[in-house]
């Protein structure tokens, strides 16, 4: 490469920018990369932590904050909010690629402006299955997206599946667990000491709305407030993302906070968050770390309620519904669970194989005008 290149990473929430870190530090390291960070979403909001002050810790030269909204908000005007502070950046600095992760409303924005722009859009882990609105998003980035980096071989046949082209779609593995089995993680002691555990052994526990039952949502989060009561465990807790029903979780899980047996947080570094998954006895909730992250450190989740249906059918995932009984069962049968260290989304080379590919001049070369393409009949 002789041409300077103007990429943009997008980044809404703790946990996009923990899988997109690697990506963003390899690219950055070569001065033939001219590397942007667009922030927003959760990460202007202080009661989720104000994780801005995380992305800006890390040193990279061009961090540009967007607060897309400040309080309770439906989804579509975060997009709305989010496409039109995207599409004026793009503009102002010629952004060549942009490249965004996973399946969030802000994903989504800047698939939308990076397609109706010509500029080259990049999906990093599309082709998943998950429950709830976040698997439509998730299919809607990677139809407006051009080039794919995907965790795994059946992700990209459902790309292909979808009818993208086969030489886009390129299977590098999920960036996060670069960091997970790098070896330059905090030691567990600096952990508790900096967020004051005391506890010597404990559990983990995050649980997101699903939109798509928000009537439901109340009653679901006291269901598994009162197993983990009566469970006897100890827990460290992270607030909900910033989807509609935060604020029912978060006004039920901060009666939590008057229990010495909780820990609540409302954001983990995400290098120290890895520590703490490491250690613990297990992970409870909805999160996609239950389902991912989990097997790599051989941690059994119990998995509750429909948001990660379908994601992993691994060994060590137990499923139960939002019923106190049910929850409470799985936690004690998680002692009786054997293992297993899993790669399924990955072995930690993704950062390599994506540099690999983004000094390559095809990736440059990719049409702006996407055809469907047919499978075989």
């Amino acid at each position: 490469m002789t041409e300077i290149r103007r990429v943009l990473f997008v980044t809404g929430t703790r946990a996009d920018f923990g899988k997109l870190k690697p990506l963003i530090i390899k690219l950055d390291n070569d001065p033939e990369f001219d590397v942007h960070l667009f922030v927003t979403g959760m990460h202007m909001l202080s009661k989720f932590g104000y994780t801005v002050d995380e992305v800006k810790k890390c040193g990279f030269r061009n961090i540009f904050t967007f607060i897309s909204h400040t309080g309770p908000v439906s989804m579509d005007i975060i997009l709305a909010n989010t496409i039109f502070g995207l599409s004026n950046y793009v503009r102002e600095f010629n952004i060549e690629m942009i490249i965004v992760h996973g399946d969030r409303v802000e994903a989504l924005a800047g698939a939308i402006v990076g397609a109706l722009n010509n500029i080259i859009v990049s999906h990093v882990e599309g082709g998943e299955l998950s429950g709830t609105v976040d698997e439509i998003l998730r299919h809607s980035i990677s139809k407006l997206s051009h080039i794919h980096f995907v965790s795994n071989d059946q992700a990209r046949q459902r790309l292909v599946q979808m009818g993208e082209k086969p030489e886009t779609v390129f299977v590098i593995g999920s960036p996060d667990i670069d960091i997970m089995i790098s070896g330059n993680l905090p030691a567990l002691d600096a952990v508790k000491n900096h967020y004051n555990i005391d506890f010597d052994k404990y559990a983990v526990f995050i649980y997101h709305p699903v939109t798509t039952e928000l009537d439901q949502l109340r009653q679901n989060i006291r269901e598994v407030i009162i197993a983990l009561l009566n469970s006897g465990k100890n827990y460290v807790g992270v607030y909900p993302n910033n989807d509609p029903g935060n604020e029912i979780i978060m006004e039920e899980i901060k009666t939590l906070e008057n229990y010495p047996q909780f820990r609540i947080f409302p954001s983990i570094r995400f290098e120290y968050f890895l520590v703490l998954l490491k250690n613990c006895e297990f992970i409870i909730g909805n999160s996609s770390a239950g389902v991912r992250e989990a097997e790599i450190y051989g941690k059994i989740a119990v998995n509750i309620g429909t948001r990660q249906h379908n994601r992993n059918s691994s060994g060590n995932i137990i499923n139960v519904r939002e019923k106190s009984d049910e929850i409470l069962k799985a936690i004690e049968k998680v002692s009786l669970v054997k293992p297993l260290n899993g790669f399924t989304f990955g072995d930690g080379k993704s950062a390599e194989r994506f540099y690999e590919i983004m000094t390559s001049k095809s990736v440059w070369e990719v049409p702006g005008q996407k055809h469907f393409i047919d499978l075989d009949f």
